[in-house]
C-alpha cells in the first residue's frame, strides 16, 4: 500500500511517534548513505576513480569492485582506494549526525546492511549497532581458515598512499597471518563470509532488544532500504509491527515507500529525501 497523504501531516505524525516511543529500532539500507552523499557514480566517482574508469571502462565504484583485475597489485590498488573514500572518509552531508540527534536520548537499536561505519562515526553507541553484512574496515582470510576478522586501517592507508599507476607494491598485498593465503574483504557475498565473535555478540544484543520490546510502544524506522536484501530489515519490520499492536512502522524511501495493507493504519510511508525528512 503506497501512501499519498499530505507530507506535512505525515511529518507531524512521525515527530509525535518519535517523541512518544518507548523504543526505536532503526533499519538502514544504502539509501541512507546515499542521502548523506556517499554516491558511487557521477562526480564522486570521477573525483576518486577517473584513472581506473579510463583504463578499465567502468563508470561506478560498484562495477570496479567486481572487475576481474589481472593482478592482485591492481585489485588492491582499487580496493584500498575504495575503502579509503567509503570507510575512512566522512560523507559530505551530516545526515547520520541529524539522525543521531533525533534518537540519542531514546532507547534505540540499529540494524543495517550498510558496511561504511557511518553510524559509529556519527556518535551511535557501538553496543547498539548490528552490521549484518560486514564492514569495509575489516579483512578476513579468503579461505577462510578461521572465523576471525582483522582491522585494516593501517594496511589500507599504506596501500592507498604507496600505489603507483593503479598498482600497489607486491609486498603490501595483504595475507592471512595464520595460513598465508590472500586476505579478502569482510563483506557478505558468498558462504565464505566470516561471522566472527563480534558479529554474533551484536546479533545477540539485537535479538535481546527486540524480545524486550515485543509489546512496548516501538517505532520501527526503516530508512533507505530497497529489495536487494529485504529479509534482513524490511520483512522483519513488517512482521514485528503486525505482531505488536503498540508498534508503528515508518518507511522513508524516495519512490518506493510502501507497506502491507495489514499494518497500514499503524504505518507512515514517506516517498521523500531522507535528509529533507530529518530537517522537517
Amino acid at each position: 500500500m503506497k501512501y499519498t497523504q499530505d507530507f506535512s501531516a505525515q511529518i507531524s505524525r512521525l515527530k509525535e511517534e518519535l517523541q512518544n516511543a518507548d523504543a526505536i529500532v532503526i533499519g538502514a539500507g544504502a539509501g541512507l548513505s546515499a542521502a548523506a552523499g556517499f554516491a558511487y557514480d557521477g562526480e564522486r566517482f570521477e573525483k576518486y576513480f577517473s584513472d581506473f574508469g579510463q583504463k578499465y571502462g567502468f563508470h561506478d565504484m560498484y562495477s570496479g569492485g567486481f572487475y576481474p583485475y589481472e593482478t592482485p597489485e591492481e585489485h588492491w590498488a582499487y580496493w584500498s582506494r575504495y575503502i579509503l573514500v567509503n570507510r575512512y572518509m566522512d560523507p559530505p552531508k551530516p545526515v547520520y549526525q541529524k539522525l543521531f540527534e533525533l534518537v540519542k536520548d531514546k532507547d534505540y537499536f540499529v540494524v543495517t546492511t550498510n558496511v561504511d561505519h557511518c553510524f559509529q562515526k556519527s556518535g551511535f553507541d557501538k553496543a547498539r549497532l548490528f552490521y549484518t553484512q560486514g564492514d569495509y574496515g575489516l579483512f578476513q582470510c579468503s579461505v577462510p581458515c578461521r572465523d576471525k576478522t582483522y582491522d585494516n586501517k593501517d594496511a589500507v592507508l599504506r596501500m592507498a598512499k604507496e600505489q603507483r599507476d593503479m598498482k600497489i607494491p607486491t609486498e603490501l598485498i595483504p595475507r592471512c597471518p595464520v595460513c598465508g593465503k590472500p586476505m579478502t574483504m569482510n563483506l557478505r557475498s558468498d558462504d565464505r563470509f566470516v561471522q566472527d565473535e563480534g558479529w554474533y555478540a551484536a546479533l545477540g544484543r539485537y535479538e535481546r532488544f527486540i524480545n524486550a520490546h515485543k509489546q512496548t510502544k516501538t517505532l520501527f524506522l526503516e530508512l533507505g532500504v530497497g529489495y536487494n536484501t529485504p529479509a534482513i530489515v524490511k520483512y522483519p519490520f513488517w512482521r514485528l509491527t503486525a505482531q505488536n499492536k503498540n508498534a508503528t512502522y515508518v518507511c522513508v524511501n524516495r519512490g518506493d515507500a510502501l507497506c502491507p495493507e495489514s499494518i497500514a493504519e499503524r504505518a507512515i510511508c514517506l516517498s521523500a529525501d531522507i535528509a529533507e525528512v530529518f530537517d522537517a
